[in-house]
């Protein structure tokens, strides 16, 4: 008897603990509906948007055999041509199967196709457009589409940096060399300069680090560009509440000069001789033997023809960053990413992209014909492990302010021998006049 009054207050207590389990399950599940919207996820609301339907319009517009806008208009909105963009997602797809290629979810239904995911990307870099705003051209959602964007841009630069963010090499300063000397500029690699990306949604905290002149929250972007608008150097994600001096002096720009690795620059300018390049800059650059700065005061006819052939000359670098904005307005409108690194793989993104439409499309009548087809895909090669005295050398020899006076004299020498106006022509008598 006893063993069957326990067994029964058992059967009793645990049928107390099944009833309460089940009203706690119960509780749970109208919480649980009245939250819900609909959809897979607890609080997301589910939109069917027709993938399959946008890819197939997305195709027929601009990638089937008759597309309805042609060459013209695909370069006017992918801002490059059809093989260029092949090239890229052919890139992709190898770096990043898992994600580039369609797939099914879970209940059998395709995603995105890769031209969705590449198109949007791109649409983002291009437009400078919020992502909810290209869904219903592409049917595709905020959130896909940001992850289409992230995904896109650091495969570009995995894929295609080393070859079109690279450094100049022998081959590469022998054709920018040949070009400066035609310009009246011997030994010059470039010109350098600043830019600023505002970043709207800099944490407040971050403000006094991040804002400087332009009164808005910025991050620095600091690069060398060629006569043909090729930028060879980039540095990106400095504060703005820098300068273009306190920069530099972040710069990884003279760092093979400093270790021994830069290739050999020797010219000659005015009877002397020089064994280290230089870039064109604007006043408030330092006096430095590798930076020659106009003359802001020109007090004769030799000075200002220098200065302003060197400023015609620098504006390669301004030219670069309005032609960088132009086809990528993402960097010239403020920047509504959260993360530094995501607005660094953006920057890098959009100057890999700029330095390739340039090399698709050299030959054509607005692009200059410089031809770095066969610089090579490989960066020198760090060789050389100096110490610390040959550094100090080397930094000393770059920020010589006395070469720097002697090169920007001898500069002006030279420009006025070449372009100069003072040479005698015939007058009509037949003496000698100076025009």
């Amino acid at each position: 008897m006893g063993m069957l009054r326990r067994l029964r207050a058992a059967l009793l207590h645990e049928e107390e603990d099944v009833a309460v389990a089940c009203c706690m399950l119960e509780m749970m599940k109208k919480r649980r509906l009245a939250s819900r919207r609909g959809g897979s996820v607890i609080g997301r609301e589910y939109h069917d948007r027709d993938i399959q339907e946008g890819h197939e319009r997305l195709y027929a517009d601009y990638f089937g055999p008759k597309p309805v806008y042609g060459p013209k208009f695909f370069r006017r909105r992918y801002r490059m041509r059809k093989s260029l963009y092949n090239k890229i997602e052919e890139g992709c797809v190898q770096d990043n199967p898992e994600y580039f290629l369609r797939g099914r979810d879970c209940t059998g239904k395709y995603g995105a196709s890769t031209i969705q995911k590449i198109s949007a990307a791109l649409r983002m870099l291009a437009t400078g457009k919020s992502a909810d705003s290209l869904d219903a051209e592409l049917r595709m959602g905020e959130s896909t589409i940001l992850k289409a964007l992230h995904e896109f841009t650091r495969s570009v630069v995995r894929v295609f940096g080393r070859r079109y963010a690279r450094k100049p090499n022998e081959h590469d300063i022998a054709k920018l060399l040949e070009v400066a000397e035609a310009r009246g500029f011997p030994g010059m690699l470039g010109s350098i300069d600043c830019m600023h990306w505002v970043w709207e949604n800099c944490p407040t905290g971050w403000h006094g680090q991040y804002r400087g002149h332009a009164h808005h929250p910025t991050m620095i972007l600091e690069a060398v560009a060629g006569p043909d608008r090729w930028i060879w150097h980039s540095n990106f994600g400095a504060p703005g509440s820098l300068n273009d001096i306190n920069v530099l002096h972040r710069s990884s720009l003279f760092d093979d000069v400093l270790i021994g690795n830069a290739p050999n620059v020797e010219f000659t300018v005015n009877g002397n001789t020089y064994n280290i390049g230089y870039y064109l800059a604007d006043g408030i650059y330092p006096n430095w033997t590798t930076l020659i700065k106009g003359i802001p005061l020109p007090m004769d006819k030799k000075q200002q023809l220098f200065s302003s052939k060197q400023a015609a000359c620098r504006k390669d670098v301004e030219c670069a960053f309005g032609i960088l904005q132009k086809k990528f307005a993402i960097i010239k409108s403020p920047c509504r990413a959260w993360y530094p690194d995501d607005m660094r793989y953006i920057m890098e993104c959009c100057i890999i992209l700029h330095n390739m439409i340039i090399e698709d499309e050299r030959g054509i009548e607005h692009q200059l014909g410089h031809d770095y087809e066969d610089s090579g895909l490989v960066q020198p090669r760090i060789e050389n492990h100096a110490s610390i005295e040959v550094i100090c050398q080397q930094q000393a020899k770059i920020r010589n302010k006395v070469v720097h006076h002697q090169l920007q004299n001898d500069l002006v020498e030279h420009i006025w021998q070449k372009f100069g106006t003072h040479r005698a022509t015939t007058a009509r008598g037949g003496a000698p006049m100076v025009t």
